[in-house]
């Protein structure tokens, strides 16, 4: 239970110090970085899989075309969102990325309920009104649509769903999402090599050794959730996930000095509510089903 516990934790821990990574890539284009990321992390976990379970170990998801189907659905979700993510923290955003990862498991509770017909207690839907109630504030008295903050909450929401359904072990699933993207990677870094804009190797040997070491950074907490994730209560999960966006938060106000007006805290006070009523109903049904068995 213990190592359960802090392998998910570290998991988000690392998640949440993820800013601090970036901005040291800051000098790199986005897209770059994104694509050193989807190179080494390909390398790592294919080499991994490769040592464990032999040359083969991807037949069994080519074999069958609709998870293969949705693993492409769920690279395109990530890559996006790892794209957006990078360029937001290095454009001084990262306040905006931390509402959209505490957004995130409420907006996940309605794409369950949208695709997978899934049925919501009162209290969750008091809760996502509350949240929706936080977005239109922060919207109407910004007088911009936080689209960064909803972008990354969708796709990696949309990433969850399509990862429930494929039925694949964490590290399969990436080692086949980052192969499925490697090929467009390798060519955009080629292309920007030819065209003398590449970073790697003409940057200062830091910077090279940060882009390689983003597969790894890429891979560790992921391995460490999968571990976790399976030893302990999933509602301990539920509160473990805020640890990666309160650190953002924080990060982005204290550390890289980013706005945080009396508006931003009202809005994020409407969903930090609305998470405190979803986490309510999931303690008052874990109760009930203890009670019950």
């Amino acid at each position: 239970m213990n190592q359960g516990l802090w392998a998910a934790a570290g998991s988000f821990f690392i998640w949440g110090l993820f800013p601090l990574y970036w901005r040291l890539l800051s000098s790199v284009p986005p897209t770059q970085i994104m694509a050193h990321r989807i190179v080494w992390c390909a390398a790592l976990v294919g080499g991994f899989l490769t040592l464990s379970k032999g040359p083969l170990w991807w037949r069994e998801v080519t074999a069958q075309p609709r998870l293969l189907a949705m693993l492409c659905g769920s690279a395109l979700m990530i890559s996006i969102n790892w794209w957006l993510y990078i360029w937001a923290v290095n454009a001084g955003h990262i306040v905006e990325t931390s509402l959209g990862y505490f957004i995130n498991p409420l907006l996940s509770v309605v794409l369950g309920v949208v695709v997978l017909r899934e049925r919501l207690s009162t209290l969750q839907w008091f809760a996502v009104a509350v949240a929706s109630a936080g977005v239109a504030y922060l919207t109407w008295s910004l007088g911009t649509f936080p689209w960064i903050s909803l972008t990354l909450a969708t796709s990696f929401g949309a990433y969850g769903l399509l990862r429930k359904l494929a039925v694949v072990p964490a590290v399969d699933g990436l080692a086949i999402e980052s192969s499925l993207l490697l090929l467009p990677a390798i060519v955009f870094l080629l292309m920007t090599e030819s065209q003398g804009l590449g970073s790697f190797g003409h940057a200062s040997l830091g910077t090279s050794a940060l882009l390689v070491l983003s597969g790894v950074v890429t891979a560790l907490p992921l391995v460490l959730f999968a571990y976790g994730a399976r030893r302990i209560p999933l509602a301990t999960v539920g509160f473990l996930q805020y640890i990666a966006p309160t650190l953002q938060l924080l990060l982005g106000v204290f550390v890289f000095h980013e706005t945080f007006t009396h508006t931003h805290l009202v809005g994020f006070a409407f969903i930090w509510a609305a998470l405190g009523i979803y986490m309510i109903d999931g303690l008052l049904r874990s109760r009930r089903t203890v009670v019950s068995t």
